[in-house]
């Protein structure tokens, strides 16, 4: 009896010290075209040599949220595994007749707005499963706008990790310093994702705020 006993107090500890560590859910969010993919992209490229969905010129090209699982980011000898999650851009106006510029039929655009539609309202219910979110803002946009707010106040309001990350940061039009006098509240970093720009430093951060999520 006592050997049993001793069997089941072992089995709990060594079950405990080796149990997997869960993967940390990082989502990118944003409004359309900021370059949530592309960094989703080059990340999961640099880690898994696959890529995790497609980029256009055309708004809402990402209308489903998209899954890399066990993406393990190795950073200065350390290593973390996330499950990565791309979301369809947020906005919170969507008119099928803006992609009829981008030389798509009628039915093709009322086609995407609709799906787009559906990905967004997808975007939001995926938030109650997030650990740490990466906003993704185009640095040549003005910041203080109603879909940024919504983003970071759904954040806010769900208590979750956030790093933004002003995307495109490459090009001439590009105002780092005005994203981060919109958001003083959470670290912000220049970026391009594009040509991979200042990505040490944003590993650097994720590890950061992922550290006690796993």
């Amino acid at each position: 009896m006592a050997i049993k006993i001793m069997k089941n107090f072992f089995r709990r500890i060594f079950s405990g010290l080796f149990k997997d560590k869960k993967d940390i859910k990082l989502g990118f969010y944003g409004p359309p075209n900021a370059g949530k993919t592309s960094l989703a992209n080059r990340i999961c490229k640099d880690f898994t040599g696959e890529e995790i969905g497609s980029v256009s010129k055309v708004p809402h090209e990402t209308r489903n949220v998209q899954f890399k699982e066990k993406v393990e980011i190795s950073y200065k000898g350390k290593s973390m595994t996330f499950k990565m999650i791309d979301t369809p851009g947020i906005t919170t106006k969507i008119d099928y007749e803006d992609f009829l510029k981008y030389k798509l039929n009628k039915k093709e655009a009322k086609t995407r707005a609709k799906e787009a539609t559906q990905g967004i309202i997808e975007s939001i219910k995926w938030l109650d499963d997030m650990d740490v979110v990466v906003v993704v803002l185009d640095a040549t946009e003005n910041p203080f706008n109603q879909v940024n707010i919504t983003i970071i106040g759904n954040l806010v309001a769900r208590k979750i990790p956030v790093l933004i990350v002003a995307n495109k940061s490459d090009l001439r039009k590009a105002n780092v310093k005005k994203i981060e006098e919109a958001f003083p509240e959470y670290p912000v970093i220049g970026m391009s994702a594009k040509y991979g720009k200042n990505l040490e430093e944003f590993y650097e951060e994720i590890f950061k705020i992922s550290k006690h999520k796993n």
